[in-house]
C-alpha cells in the first residue's frame, strides 16, 4: 500500500503561512543549491495532494511546472469545479475517499503539500503516514496554523532530525499505527 507523506515548512510557533496566505517567510532560508531534501523526497512520489490556496500561491511564485512535471498526478482540493489542466485535476469530492482510493492503487507514494484544512482533515481521518516538517527560524505571531484543535491524539515515531546552516531544522516522523 502506498503511503501519504506530509512535507511542509512551519515557523517555530507553528504557522505555515502569514495572514493572507503569505508564504514569503520561506525566503528567509533560501540558499542557492540547497533544497532541503525536496528533490530526493519528490523522487519517491508520483501523486500530489494540495489545497487550492497553496497551489495558487506556488503557481504565481514559481509556476505550475513545480507540481506538474508531466509524470505526477496533481489533485488540487477545491470547492470550485474547474477543468483539468494536463495532469492537474481540480477535485471537489470527498478527500478521505480520494486518499483511500489513491493509497489502494499501485504506484509511488503520495505527497501532501498543504494547506492546513487539507492536512487537518487527513490527520482527523488517520491518513497521513509520515511527517517531514521543516522548522523555519522565525516567530510569526499569527497566520495559518499547521495543526488545529479538534483532531484525535496521534503518536509518532521519531526517524531523524537534520539541521542546516540557514537555521532550518527538519524533523522526520512516521505515524504509529
Amino acid at each position: 500500500m502506498r503511503k501519504l507523506s506530509l512535507f511542509i515548512a512551519t515557523s517555530i510557533d507553528g504557522y505555515i503561512a502569514k495572514p493572507n496566505d503569505d508564504l514569503s517567510f520561506l525566503k528567509l532560508v533560501e540558499k542557492e543549491g540547497e533544497d532541503y531534501g525536496y528533490s530526493k523526497f519528490t523522487s519517491t512520489i508520483d501523486t500530489i495532494i494540495i489545497g487550492r490556496k497553496t497551489f495558487d500561491y506556488v503557481v504565481k511564485e514559481i509556476g505550475a511546472s513545480h507540481y506538474d512535471n508531466g509524470k505526477r498526478d496533481v489533485f488540487v482540493i477545491t470547492r470550485t469545479k474547474k477543468t483539468s489542466i494536463g495532469k492537474i485535476k481540480f477535485y471537489t469530492g470527498n478527500l478521505t475517499e480520494l486518499v483511500q482510493k489513491l493509497k489502494s492503487e499501485k504506484g509511488k507514494n503520495i505527497y501532501c503539500d498543504g494547506g492546513a484544512e487539507i492536512i487537518n482533515e487527513l490527520l482527523k481521518n488517520d491518513l497521513i503516514d509520515e511527517l517531514i516538517i521543516s522548522v523555519i527560524p522565525i516567530l510569526l505571531g499569527n497566520g495559518t496554523r499547521l495543526f488545529i484543535d479538534g483532531r484525535p491524539e496521534q503518536t509518532l515515531q521519531f526517524l531523524s532530525v537534520k539541521t542546516f546552516d540557514t537555521g532550518l531544522t527538519q524533523l522526520h516522523y512516521k505515524r504509529n499505527k
